[in-house]
């Protein structure tokens, strides 16, 4: 039991709710009515981000099945594959046309010469089954509009579709079921990641619109406003595709990327449908567009699960910033994308790596934090501009814990036994995932950090919670089903960079992926340290009243929490009321809680469950404006 509770229990007046003393629940149909189930997509194989090579990085469209299978042979030869790369993704410009009037997408046969089958329409399967017999997973790519994105915005790269208006229509639009019929049961894909250029930018203003070269179609996505996209609309159309693929997939052996590059607030709800889903523009090789990339997953632990991850894009190792003579910035990369659960898609021409780069890539001890079976992203101990650090805790019990620099001069930065969540009393083990090196400490322990470093370590000590874990140590099984966020609203929290493309035209890079008001591990949703009754509430999870969380219970028997509304909010009359449920059965009440109010103390007896489900109700609307607080949630045995 931690300092904070053993204190709290002694000097405030709390509540103590325990199952046997709450009636059964007559529940309304509405979000916040429990559902007894886990909401989060489990479709598809994911239970580990996904990692592989995509073309698009290193060759944008100028891709051919020599390069495809020579990148294959690399991650065959080098053992990378051995250590988990599996997927070998096709991105944009594999396409000839749209045959009409049958609607058959063509395959452009003078670049993928295997796909000539005498006596048929050309095919992809010898292909795939050449990489399915190398161990290998195959991908391919498409657009949810009619067009793609290397047609909408990188018309001039080469292998452009080709033909009338329609044959060069070549995106899922209006042919969903044919075309993921031809991909998946037909040609032996594993794998497709569908853009959503088409429905972004052929406007009427467009050019090429203008020019009769592609047909208007009204946008629904505008990366630039979530006020000028329709959310829904764009939900539904991949909500389409998830459930086709199921369809044609029915062993549930294929894997559904969402590339909405963050907006359509993607971030919110492309956990339900997709493997994986982006949560920001496209990466390019520079240290301020990493940066941002990585800003836009780093409050999104609760919003990416097993089945379901956060995507900050293809790794650039090997590339600008990221290449052999940036080694500090490459290892930071990627220790990064690791330690948040991102996908491992290797973006470099493999033809031209070195050993040095195969090295680091292929580090065992920094794949193996990625692909830890938990699952849980990383969480911000420490959140600042210039230093970080993140902590996520792993299967067998252990944590890997991240310090990032992310300036330009050195930094000094301690780590502390409670950054852990483990007692400050006994011997924490660290372990380098870089050179392996082992090292002890007591409490707390100081590091130099140069510029751009990131030092990656695992962790073994004595835990708070000898008996069990804080919700805020394992997020991968924490979902928030319904957030509370009423109107989606930009994240301000992300470093902005100039888009490699647009460099310093116009006025600015401006917040633009939803997701402010999120429920957040250990903060506010309005990223504000967590309080109840001016009391500071560690190892919690910050929400937004009328939210409710889906809780996956991994053999434990009780829950227990502090909960109340938080300092935070303004509107100190509004009251919240907490509720657990247990499979559906409610376990436990609280009083009402206002603003001010000293924190109450919630338990359930949990033996039994599988899905908790923890909601904070406000009557009417307005509850976006009430920060509500489960503090110090834990389960226990």
């Amino acid at each position: 039991m931690t300092r904070s509770i053993r204190s709290g229990l002694g000097r405030r007046l709390l509540l103590l709710v325990t199952a046997a003393l709450v009636p059964a629940c007559a529940c309304a149909a509405d979000p916040l009515a429990p559902t007894g189930r886990w909401s989060a997509n489990m479709r598809g194989q994911a239970p580990v981000p996904p990692m592989g090579w995509s073309s698009w990085n290193a060759f944008a469209t100028d891709v051919t099945e020599e390069k495809i299978l020579a990148s294959a042979e690399v991650i065959a030869r080098s053992g990378l594959a051995a250590k988990g790369y599996r997927y070998i993704n096709i991105d944009d410009g594999w396409w000839l046309k749209r045959r009409q009037p049958d609607g058959r997408v063509l395959i452009r046969t003078a670049n993928f010469p295997s796909a000539n089958v005498p006596g048929q329409d050309p095919s992809f399967r010898p292909l795939t089954d050449r990489l399915h017999a190398m161990g290998l997973k195959a991908g391919i790519y498409s657009d949810i509009g009619r067009n793609s994105c290397g047609q909408v915005f990188s018309s001039t790269m080469p292998n452009q579709p080709e033909g009338s208006v329609a044959e060069r229509e070549i995106g899922l639009y209006g042919h969903v079921d044919q075309d993921l019929r031809l991909y998946f049961a037909d040609w032996g894909f594993d794998f497709i990641k569908v853009d959503g250029c088409g429905i972004r930018a052929l406007t009427a203003s467009n050019p090429d619109v203008r020019s009769g070269k592609y047909r208007l179609f009204t946008p629904l996505d505008d990366a630039d406003s979530l006020a000028r996209t329709n959310v829904p609309a764009v939900r539904a159309l991949y909500a389409d595709v998830a459930r086709t693929l199921a369809r044609y997939r029915p062993d549930n052996d294929y894997l559904f990327s969402i590339c909405l590059w963050g907006s359509a607030d993607v971030r919110a709800w492309g956990k339900d449908l997709g493997g994986l889903s982006r949560t920001s523009e496209d990466l390019s090789p520079q240290w301020g567009r990493m940066l941002h990339n990585f800003d836009s997953v780093t409050h999104r632990a609760l919003y990416a699960h097993p089945g379901s991850w956060n995507d900050a894009d293809m790794l650039y190792v090997g590339s600008g910033d990221f290449d052999d003579r940036h080694p500090t910035e490459a290892r930071t990369h990627f220790a990064l994308w690791a330690m948040e659960n991102s996908p491992l898609f290797i973006g470099y021409d493999l033809r031209r790596a070195s050993p040095a780069l195969l090295d680091l890539l292929g580090n065992a001890r920094i794949i193996a934090v990625n692909q830890d079976r938990a699952g849980n992203q990383a969480t911000l101990a420490f959140d600042s501009d210039e230093v970080q650090i993140l902590v996520k805790t792993l299967a067998d019990g252990q944590k890997a814990v991240a310090l990032f620099n992310r300036g330009s001069g050195a930094a000094d930065v301690t780590l502390t036994a409670s950054h852990l969540a483990m007692v400050d009393t006994a011997d924490v083990e660290l372990t380098d995932l870089w050179s392996g090196a082992r090292s002890r400490f007591v409490g707390e322990h100081g590091f130099h950090l140069a510029p751009r470093q990131t030092l990656i370590f695992t962790a073994r000590g004595t835990r708070l919670l000898a008996n069990g874990l804080f919700l805020s140590e394992q997020p991968g099984s924490v979902n928030p089903a319904v957030d509370g966020v009423e109107v989606p609203t930009p994240d301000p929290l992300i470093h902005r960079a100039p888009l490699a493309w647009r460099g310093t035209h116009g006025s600015g890079d401006f917040p633009r992926y939803g997701g402010w008001g999120g429920a957040q591990v250990d903060r506010t949703p309005y990223d504000q340290p967590i309080r109840i009754a001016d009391q500071a509430v560690d190892h919690s999870i910050g929400v937004l009243a009328n939210s409710r969380l889906e809780v996956r219970n991994a053999g434990f028997t009780r829950f227990s929490a502090r909960v109340g509304v938080d300092d935070a909010t303004t509107e100190r009359q509004r009251g919240v009321t907490f509720l657990v449920f247990g499979d559906g059965r409610l376990l436990a009440r609280s009083r009402l809680a206002r603003g001010g109010d000293p924190a109450q103390v919630l338990t359930a007896n949990v033996a039994g469950v599988r899905i908790i489900e923890l909601v904070a109700q406000s009557p009417g609307a307005g509850g976006s404006r009430i920060s509500a607080d489960w503090g110090e949630a834990a389960l226990t045995r």
